[in-house]
């Protein structure tokens, strides 16, 4: 057990809850260890994941992962609900503050991100409620002068049977906070569960559709000011001479603010700062980037992975093999924008006490030092209040807290709290990306059809290089960041020999993590060529695929579920075909089988299959909304997704000429969840890595034209059918 300096009755003291309440908190399971209520001081000093009971019988969850439509709020609150023998209508929510309980101990921070948040807390949050249940239970015995043996909690209430006394967990919660917590309370037999499991609808449903929900741009401080930045054309530029007298002169407009990323202007409103920054007269001097294009990075690529590079996973002897029908394809992604619904937003206020920050932000722990840090401040006088986030995909967890730092820049020493809001165009054209990769695959084939031998060499950036991610991530024996090659190194098909190498991609563009991480791109790879190599051998590609994963059990019952629910084999329409693929990511597996025609010779899809194998489905309806999202999100970077550069300077700006899926455009879509009693893994990217390979081997089927380069739409098709 953890203990800090703090007792319980302190605790309840500083919390405000000696009036009657109850709060019961446990260390996320990953940390390694469990901490009493007794042991936990009030914020800012750590605290743990928190069940409160109110003398009014409310329940409140705060929960340390950030709410962006991933239903995290939803799906804990189910393990907390059925452990606690509370109602469901009972529960609400709230964000948790900074706190280094929440820390996950393969990345020392609290943040969201790696489809970690059920996985990572399914488990706190049912002894969490476990926990709070057997100090009412102990709290009723104490006042009924029961053994507690007779005792049992059900709907908010401690019933004794034997004389039909029923007390609400309320009225129990003051006392229940005074008593020695319980170190392994019994957790429910699954048989017993009423939420974990079922379709239950969202905590956050009410709020977000009556427009009560707080997203960061829906903060409102008193006095509170707006900012927009102009930022240098290129990476790395800076201000070499700025005229502002014109963006003065703007009506609304107080204030002009050279920060480390550029130029602010700060207005009463969004509109003035814009206009504002639009009449800014800046002479920029371009940065190290300025000669950078994306074409000759493509070029530089293709050389580089002829060359020998770092091997990062081997098996068996590769270079013995030397004979058998040999296959060989190159595979090229591009570089991506993450594009939230919800462009980047960071309110700032200084005052008395330090500092608050108001953000959808998937990173708390790195965002509130980089806050300090910029502030001149102590962490614990920086407060970061989590909003809901309009969208994340990862750009939101950035390790280099760039809209953060940038939001506390402006608002320093200007008097009174400020709102820097980026634009579409912002967003879009101010960094960071999915760094632009390129896959070549060779194989070896036996004469029954399946590889002797699979390499798979790649050239592609490090997502941490330069952060304090960095080491963690990186093998030592290699010195190559395994964020690289996940997906590629992981790869489940039997072949004997194997061999992976990286050549690590140096460019002036920054990169992070989007939405699967390295597994968008290596899914694409791997199941496009596992394609090619059931084609070369003329076998059906889900026979193929299903021979080389016969050790792989939760692998093959995807697949097979995905095969039978879209009735693969059977004729289709005229003009249509269909494709599949399946990938293994954050412990989850996803097929998916993609129905596909061509219209005016552009690719359309009509109807997605996918089957995941995802452990326990603890709430089936957010795994099916996360499933559906994570393939459009998929598709729209299948078919159109790409950020190029010329001249240091990136070529898209909005929607217009970096365009999501339209309605028109989103095939329909059926989701099915293997059974399984497996805990938890996750769900919220696992869906995306396998729609492009899916598709593009639909394609093939169709066409007979191999897509070997993303989008789509550098590929011209014909309808006409292979050979």
């Amino acid at each position: 057990m953890t203990t800090s300096q703090s007792n319980r009755r302190d605790f309840i003291k500083s919390s405000g809850l000696a009036a009657g309440g109850l709060w019961v908190g446990v260390s996320l399971p990953l940390a390694g260890r469990l901490a009493e209520a007794a042991s936990v001081a009030a914020p800012p000093t750590p605290v743990t994941a928190f069940v409160k009971v109110a003398a009014d019988n409310q329940i409140t969850l705060i929960i340390p992962k950030s709410e962006m439509g991933q239903g995290v709020f939803t799906g804990l609150a189910q393990a907390v609900a059925d452990e606690l023998e509370v109602d469901w209508q009972k529960i609400t929510v709230e964000s948790a503050p900074v706190a280094e309980v929440y820390h996950l101990p393969f990345v020392p921070s609290q943040f969201t991100g790696g489809s970690s948040s059920i996985a990572g807390s399914f488990a706190a949050m049912r002894k969490a409620g476990a926990t709070a249940r057997l100090l009412l239970i102990h709290a009723a015995a104490d006042t009924l002068g029961v053994p507690a043996s007779e005792l049992q909690a059900e709907h908010g209430m401690v019933i004794h049977a034997a004389s039909g006394r029923r007390l609400p967990f309320g009225t129990l919660a003051a006392h229940a906070a005074t008593l020695p917590t319980p170190q392994d309370p019994p957790l429910k037999d699954p048989s017993q569960w009423r939420y974990i499991g079922k379709d239950m609808p969202r905590v956050d449903s009410r709020v977000k559709s009556t427009g009560k929900a707080l997203f960061g741009l829906d903060v409102r401080l008193p006095n509170l000011h707006f900012a927009v930045v102009a930022r240098a054309p290129t990476f790395g530029g800076r201000v070499a001479s700025l005229d502002s007298s014109a963006a003065k002169a703007v009506p609304g407009v107080i204030a002009i603010k050279e920060v480390p990323s550029g130029i602010a202007v700060i207005a009463k409103h969004t509109w003035a700062a814009l206009q504002g920054r639009k009449a800014l007269k800046v002479q920029w001097q371009d940065g190290a980037g300025a000669t950078f294009s994306t074409s000759q990075l493509a070029k530089d690529y293709a050389e580089k992975v002829k060359q020998s590079s770092m091997v990062v996973h081997t098996l068996g002897n590769p270079s013995a093999v030397t004979t058998g029908e040999h296959l060989e394809a190159d595979y090229v992604t591009p570089y991506l924008a993450h594009a939230p619904m919800e462009p980047l937003n960071c309110a700032v206020d200084f005052n008395a006490t330090g500092c608050d920050v108001y953000t959808g932000t998937q990173f708390q722990t790195g965002d509130r030092a980089a806050a300090a840090f910029v502030a001149g401040l102590n962490p614990e006088q920086v407060r970061i209040h989590t909003t809901y986030l309009g969208g994340g995909f990862g750009r939101r967890a950035n390790p280099a807290s760039d809209f953060v730092r940038e939001a506390v820049s402006v608002a320093k020493d200007f008097g009174a709290p400020v709102m820097t809001v980026w634009s579409r165009e912002d967003d879009i054209q101010g960094g960071y990306y999915r760094p632009q990769a390129h896959n070549r695959m060779t194989a070896t084939l036996a004469a029954d059809g399946k590889p002797l031998l699979w390499t798979h060499t790649q050239a592609v950036q490090s997502l941490t290089r330069g952060t304090p991610l960095e080491k963690m991530v990186t093998d030592p024996k290699t010195g190559v960041e395994r964020l690289q090659h996940e997906g590629a190194s992981t790869m489940p098909y039997q072949i004997p020999n194997v061999q992976v190498s990286v050549h690590d991609g140096r460019a002036p563009v920054p990169v992070l993590w989007w939405r699967s991480v390295g597994h968008s791109n290596t899914a694409f790879a791997v199941e496009s060529f596992i394609d090619e190599c059931a084609h070369a051998a003329g076998i059906d590609a889900i026979s193929y695929r299903e021979a080389l994963l016969a050790e792989h059990p939760r692998h093959l019952a995807t697949l097979k579920l995905a095969a039978d629910k879209a009735q693969w084999g059977k004729k289709l329409p005229a003009g249509r075909a269909h494709g599949v693929a399946i990938h293994e990511a954050f412990n989850s597996v996803v097929a998916e089988i993609a129905e596909v025609s061509l219209v005016d010779g552009r690719p359309h899809v009509h109807r997605v299959v996918a089957a995941v194998h995802c452990g326990i489905a603890v709430n089936p309806r957010l795994i099916e909304s996360q499933i559906e999202g994570a393939i459009c999100y998929g598709l729209s970077a299948a078919l159109f997704g790409e950020i190029t550069l010329e001249e240091g300077r990136v070529q898209q700006s909005n929607f217009n000429d970096y365009p999501p899926l339209r309605m028109a455009e989103m095939p329909a879509v059926e989701v099915h969840i293997v059974p399984s009693t497996d805990y938890p893994s996750g769900i919220g990217e696992p869906g995306t890595p396998p729609i492009a390979p899916a598709v593009a081997n639909a394609l093939f089927a169709l066409t007979g034209i191999r897509a070997r380069r993303l989008p789509l739409t550098h590929t011209s098709f014909s309808p006409t059918k292979p050979a």
